[in-house]
């Protein structure tokens, strides 16, 4: 209590305060900047959240336009032989189940513009140490061309928002 001493105790018991506050402001802050390092749809994986680069060099088709081991199902996600690949970070509007004219033909958009953006060459696929997969069992990646994303290149041109936790409405 030497601190306090020599104030009166009103202002001893405000300034108790003021340091509880701070202290409470202090620890939230700090859960909730290790939530976003948790979160890779917050923040995108890097350093020792990151897993190794998966270098991807395919020629992608649509999805259910014949046989393919790499495909495009939608503007957020494709397909590599067996595995189911969401990207990290980003939702698109859906092709499947579209609740309108306008996100239908923005889906179909968003599907075209990612079908040019993994044909453009080699790109990287890099998971979340801490959540690999979604709950429908699609591996979790950012797809990553030298430093750009394509999601956030799907995000600036439109195409796509920001995943947060829940999905857009895009009617």
């Amino acid at each position: 209590m030497g601190v306090f001493t020599n104030k009166p105790a009103g202002e001893r018991a405000a300034t108790r305060k003021r340091v509880r506050f701070f202290r409470s402001a202090l620890l939230v802050l700090a859960l909730a900047v290790t939530g976003a390092l948790l979160d890779p749809s917050i923040i995108a994986p890097f350093g020792p959240t990151a897993t190794r680069p998966e270098r991807i060099s395919a020629s992608f088709t649509r999805c259910g336009r014949g046989r393919s081991m790499a495909c495009v199902v939608d503007g957020d996600s494709f397909r590599l032989g067996q595995r189911r690949v969401r990207l990290i970070g980003i939702d698109a509007p859906e092709l499947a189940g579209a609740q309108c004219p306008t996100e239908r033909a923005l889906a179909e958009r968003a599907a075209k513009r990612l079908l040019t953006l993994v044909n453009a060459g080699d790109f990287d696929l890099i998971g979340h140490r801490f959540q690999d997969r979604d709950r429908h069992g699609r591996d979790l990646r950012t797809a990553l061309r030298g430093t750009t994303s394509l999601g956030d290149l799907l995000v600036a041109e439109g195409l796509a928002n920001r995943y947060m936790g829940s999905k857009s409405s895009w009617c």
